[in-house]
């Protein structure tokens, strides 16, 4: 069955993420730097800037990873909950906060899930996430939760990989994305398949403008989404009514 099959329903896509993101935990950062040719750092901290958190800001990062946004927004001043499905993922993160240097601002990490997050309704004036919603079984719904847990005025901010409207250049795009992935697979994992899922979660992805619409009909006020590398990718950036 092919990765594409395994993705095709809720369900699907759920198993097979969680499959995913347990093997590849240990290499994630690696990864996320070689497929953004050196520049998800930089991503990152634009995201971040948007975000602007204020001192004593209450912000979560959704699909934390290994905490990257979590502790950069943590070192604006914001009190910061990280949160991944991945247990691997929280248990990296969770070493690296045994490197910060001393005094530095807590961070919390959590295992959960985005389409049901384990916390109130308008906890938080700041929710980022990064490389998050193309990843949930349902988009709808992770929509929704975030739009439960920011306080009114609250923002959301997210960077993702884009499906590129244009045929030719998806069509490009994913043929490259296929050939890398399967590349890393093999030489990290000893399975071509294991960064195949990267393409073919962009082609079952709605793409910028769409999602920025779905945040528009969820109860969010100017929305907008931000082009990255030629518009492969994309920020978006959204206020809570």
């Amino acid at each position: 069955m092919s990765v594409a099959d395994r993705i095709a329903t809720p369900d699907g896509k759920r198993r097979y993420v969680r499959a995913l993101f347990a093997t590849i935990a240990d290499r994630y950062d690696f990864i996320t730097v070689a497929l953004s040719y050196g520049q998800d750092r930089r991503w990152k901290r634009r995201l971040v800037d948007l975000a602007a958190p204020r001192a004593g800001a209450r912000a979560l990062d959704l699909a934390t990873g290994t905490g990257d946004i979590a502790f950069a927004l943590a070192a604006r001043g914001a009190r910061v909950v990280g949160l991944d499905v991945t247990l691997r993922m929280i248990e990296l993160a969770r070493e690296k906060l045994t490197t910060r240097p001393h005094g530095a601002p807590p961070v919390r990490f959590l295992q959960g899930d985005m389409v049901a997050l384990p916390f109130p309704a308008a906890a938080f004036d700041i929710v980022t996430t990064g490389y998050g919603l193309r990843n949930v079984p349902d988009l709808n719904a992770a929509i929704d939760e975030i739009a439960r847990v920011l306080a009114p005025g609250g923002q959301i901010v997210s960077l993702d990989f884009n499906r590129p409207s244009n045929g030719l250049v998806r069509a490009m795009y994913l043929a490259y994305l296929a050939a890398v992935g399967a590349a890393l697979g093999w030489t990290l994992h000893r399975d071509p398949d294991t960064y195949r899922y990267i393409p073919a979660s962009i082609e079952h992805y709605p793409g910028a403008d769409a999602v920025a619409r779905m945040f528009a009909a969820r109860g969010f006020a100017s929305v907008r989404a931000y082009p990255v590398l030629g518009g492969l990718m994309t920020i978006h950036h959204a206020v809570r009514d």
